[in-house]
């Protein structure tokens, strides 16, 4: 349930009440319009890329997000413009994967522009849905903290988590057909990091002698 209610206090410099439809500062109108356009990017990129796709697993992803993404759009543009709730609340992602990571390195050919569509392949389009998810995340993110209209601030803050779902998806996917690989520290490195760090055993509150 959004922040509908809070519209009642929403007023200008002159004291007047502020229509929800105008319940939006500076920042916020030129944030949010970034985030719109980047969604749109992320989802005509989807069209183009979709015809060259070869695994069906990879195409599965490509359709499922396309048409989450389409919705969180929808909504955003929704609320955006009228400052109020949506036709429906932001929903959960939902990956199929699950989230094994193979780790450790492997040797690959280097990588390089392609000089033709007809090098396209799945680890480039895989990449390129991954680029998509990790610039939508910090978009929104970005944008949520200068949004005044607390309607809109939640539809896109809410949408953040999706965008995380969404990339771990895809970097779960490039990792098992060794497309994304990830390097991992030797025991005791890691160790070593993991317990550089302990629990604070104070309470709560300053010390008294602090001024």
């Amino acid at each position: 349930m959004y922040l509908t209610n809070q519209f009642d206090t929403s007023q200008n410099m002159q004291g007047g009440q502020v229509p929800p439809s105008l319940n939006h500062g500076g920042h916020e109108l030129f944030d949010v319009k970034e985030v719109l356009s980047a969604a749109i990017g992320a989802l005509n990129q989807s069209v183009i890329l979709r015809p060259h796709v070869q695994d069906p697993e990879l195409l599965d992803i490509l359709d499922r997000q396309y048409r989450f993404m389409m919705d969180e759009y929808n909504i955003i543009v929704q609320s955006f413009k009228t400052g109020k709730d949506p036709s429906h609340p932001t929903q959960r992602y939902q990956m199929k994967a699950s989230s094994d990571f193979i780790y450790g390195m492997k040797a690959k050919a280097p990588s390089k522009p392609i000089q033709s569509t007809g090098e396209i392949n799945d680890e480039m389009i895989s990449g390129f849905l991954l680029g998509a998810a990790k610039e939508s995340a910090t978009g929104k993110t970005a944008a949520a903290l200068e949004v005044c209209n607390p309607v809109v601030r939640r539809v896109i803050a809410d949408s953040v988590p999706n965008c995380l779902e969404m990339a771990y998806e895809l970097s779960i996917y490039q990792n098992k057909h060794h497309y994304y690989q990830v390097p991992q520290l030797n025991d005791q490195d890691m160790n070593m990091l993991l317990n550089s760090f302990a629990p604070s055993q104070g309470q709560p509150g300053m010390p008294n002698n602090l001024q």
